[in-house]
């Protein structure tokens, strides 16, 4: 099962790059996301971890599988059946927006019953990161 969202921002990627590897400010701009602890001090890297906690999901250890500075990251949660894979990839537009794409992607033997039974509200929590980040993102 796959969620995406988008959208286009009026910030510059570097912007737009240093709002979404704050983790731990995400609950300030995301409903999505009530705690969000670091495991470890430090820029977000490769291995690096982070805690999670979303209303009605339980809170989730991800941890970053691949990083390109300014431009994506992609971390993993593992759960009993199920293995989630968060996408989130900035793009430049030529006008100095950026474009952020945003997804959440569930393998494993019980994907498909978790995310029939949660699709509605992974698609509302991948939508709502995606305009949260925006609004952070073009406050003045």
């Amino acid at each position: 099962m796959r969620f995406e969202a988008d959208t286009e921002i009026a910030a510059d990627a570097e912007q737009v790059w240093a709002v979404l590897v704050d983790v731990p400010r995400w609950p300030e701009w995301t409903a999505s996301v009530t705690e969000a602890e670091r495991g470890e001090p430090g820029p977000l890297a490769v291995g690096a971890t982070a805690r999670l906690t979303q209303p009605r999901l339980r809170p989730a250890l991800w941890r970053v599988t691949e990083l390109t500075e300014r431009q994506e990251f992609v971390w993993v949660s593992e759960a009993p059946g199920v293995r989630t894979t968060g996408e989130h990839r900035l793009v430049p537009l030529p006008d100095g927006r950026t474009r952020v794409e945003l997804a959440i992607d569930q393998s494993g033997p019980l994907a498909g019953l978790v995310g029939r039974l949660y699709a509605g509200l992974l698609r509302r929590y991948v939508r709502m990161e995606a305009d949260g980040l925006r609004r952070r993102c073009e406050q003045g």
